[in-house]
């Protein structure tokens, strides 16, 4: 039958971070985290929709342990913020969930410049990740899980010099783009964390093909014709969000789940979770490096992982 949340273990006095916890996903995830015991910080830009959010948890598990968390990821003045938030709500974070992020819509850039698709999906999170540093060191044995795609497979190769895609700008090309970064960041943060003997693991996790507002969401804001079929494709056989959270889940709370490692559905894009291995060209060093200079730059954080 394949690992499922029931595999979740008890995570009793443990503390969460989930972003995009207002719907989806994230909301799924949020949920089975705190059916298990932790203690979840919904990270969304929208507090209202959070708060709803949380309520539709409540209703189905009134113990649950959770609190809202601002956090706008096409803002670098919010990620810090929510960063300084959790500081001083929390002496140490076990999990976090980097699982927030846009898809396939029309050029705009985020309120620090950069494409918008990048900028969230990557940029911010990478920056977040950074300040929460501290605090995930702090655990015994915290877990970064930074959600990719299959899409990522369709995206060229980081040109540092068209981080903006002015004039070049194609919404799946740069959601392929963004979705490769977080692979990339997963993996060059796993190395970074080896290499310092940390005890902090990071580990990536792809959703598969699921029902969620994310392709509504690109078709409302392009009415693009390729939007509109992954709208619809998914509405017909799509996993739902309970099924489609399983992979990053399993990453964030699988007691035999190990730093590097990625999750996804067994049939690529459908099915339980399970580790798979990835080919060795798809996450060069050189390119890991490249992202994170360039993240670094772009972002004017730098990530001391000791």
């Amino acid at each position: 039958m394949g690992w499922n949340a029931h595999d979740i273990p008890d995570l009793t006095n443990r503390v969460a971070v989930v972003t995009g916890a207002n719907s989806g996903l994230g909301l799924e995830s949020a949920r089975e985290l705190a059916r298990a015991g932790a203690k979840v910080f919904m990270a969304a830009r929208n507090t209202d929709r959070a708060e709803a959010a949380r309520r539709d948890i409540l209703a189905d598990l009134p113990d649950a342990d959770l609190d809202v968390l601002e956090l706008d990821l096409a803002s670098l003045r919010s990620v810090r913020s929510a960063a300084s938030a959790l500081a001083g709500a929390t002496e140490r974070l076990d999990i976090l969930v980097n699982n927030a992020g846009v898809m396939g819509i029309p050029r705009r850039l985020t309120e620090d410049g950069f494409e918008m698709q990048l900028g969230t999906n990557h940029f911010g999170h990478f920056a977040l990740t950074a300040l929460l540093i501290d605090l995930l060191r702090a655990a015994d044995a915290a877990r970064v899980v930074t959600v990719t795609s299959t899409g990522r497979n369709y995206a060229a190769r980081l040109d540092p010099e068209d981080l903006s895609m002015e004039g070049s700008y194609d919404p799946w090309r740069a959601y392929g783009r963004s979705k490769r970064a977080n692979f990339h960041f997963a993996l060059a943060l796993h190395r970074r964390l080896e290499e310092a003997g940390s005890s902090v693991a990071s580990l990536a996790a792809h959703p598969g093909f699921s029902n969620t507002n994310l392709q509504a969401t690109s078709f409302e804001e392009s009415r693009g014709g390729s939007q509109r079929f992954f709208h619809e494709a998914v509405r017909r056989v799509g996993m739902a969000p309970d099924e489609g959270a399983l992979s990053q889940l399993r990453a964030a709370t699988d007691t035999g789940a190990s730093s590097g490692e990625f999750y996804t559905p067994r049939w690529v894009n459908f099915g339980p979770p399970e580790r798979r291995p990835f080919l060795s060209f798809s996450a060069r060093p050189s390119d890991l490096d490249l992202l994170w200079d360039v993240s670094e730059q772009a972002t004017g954080i730098t990530f001391d992982v000791v």
